[in-house]
Parts: structure tokens; sequence; C-alpha cells
């Protein structure tokens, strides 16, 4: 029950956020077997329809996202399954977190984003590329290239306007 409550306290207030975490921690559980994937696929459907399709926010089953994460305005919010994002990460509505599609059509790896990472409203991080923990993204970025750790990066290219002394 932990594991299923464990961005509960981060979103206080938000019971969008509250709901669509608990379903989508419910829906990893379907990893660990091919059984429980076979009991919880009713719930696969069902986070599928309710979350994706009705709420607007896609957060597949299959991306790896760590303890704390926070969704605030939970709209228009894309997340590939490749992605891996850290703990206690926060994302804002009209952000895209995905893989591109390279010259040969084939598609790119996903990002990996590590713990504590503030992304703003109306962002993209896009392909095959790392952001550093402790990082603020700005609304509106674009980021297609790494990001080191304690930084602060804004517009289109991200560029690296500060770096956060720890």
């Amino acid at each position: 029950m932990n594991y299923i409550l464990c961005d509960w306290k981060n979103n206080t207030r938000n019971i969008k956020a509250r709901l669509i975490l608990a379903s989508y921690r419910i829906c990893t559980l379907a990893k660990n077997s091919r059984f429980a994937f076979i009991l919880l696929l009713p719930h696969l459907i069902m986070h599928r329809l309710l979350v994706e399709w009705i709420l607007g926010v896609e957060l597949p089953w299959k991306t790896e996202i760590g303890p704390g994460f926070i969704i605030y305005h939970g709209h228009a919010l894309v997340i590939n399954d490749g992605s891996k994002i850290g703990k206690n990460c926060t994302v804002r509505h009209c952000t895209s977190i995905g893989n591109k599609r390279n010259a040969d059509l084939t598609f790119s790896k996903s990002p990996v984003i590590g713990d504590n990472v503030d992304i703003g409203s109306h962002v993209c991080i896009i392909g095959p590329i790392t952001i550093g923990n402790n990082v603020i993204i700005g609304a509106g970025s674009i980021v297609v290239k790494d990001i080191p750790s304690n930084s602060i990066v804004v517009g289109n290219p991200a560029r690296i306007i500060k770096s956060i002394e720890s």
C-alpha cells in the first residue's frame, strides 16, 4: 500500500494527480509477473480509458518513475513508456517527454531524468538524453541535449543560464 500511495503527500489538494498516480502505481505492479499482468488487465484497460482518454494524461504503466512524483495541472501531459524519471520530480501541463524519429525512420531511446527535477509547463524533452539531479527547466523550453546536475535551463533550444550551488 505504501508503494501505491508513495506520491500521495506530494500532491496535497490535487485530487486529479492523486487519482492518476495511484492508478499508475497499481498498473506498474503488472510488471512483476504474467499472473499479475492477467490479474490487473481490467485495471490496465480502465487506466488507459480514464487517465489517457478522459483526463488527457499519457502516463503508460511501463514508464519508470521514482516516488514523490508531482503533477501540477495534469492536462496534455505525454510521457513515453521508455522514459525514466527519478524521485521527487515535478511536471506541469502540456509537457512532452519522449523519443524522436531518426532519419532512417527508427525511434531513438527516451530521456533519463534524475532526482528532484522541476519541469515547467509547455516543455519538450526529446531524445536519448540525460538530465541530471536538481535541475530546473523553465516553461516553454525544448531540451534535446544532456543537462548537467544543479542547473537552471531555459529557451528553445534549452541552454544553461545558471548553475545551482549544492
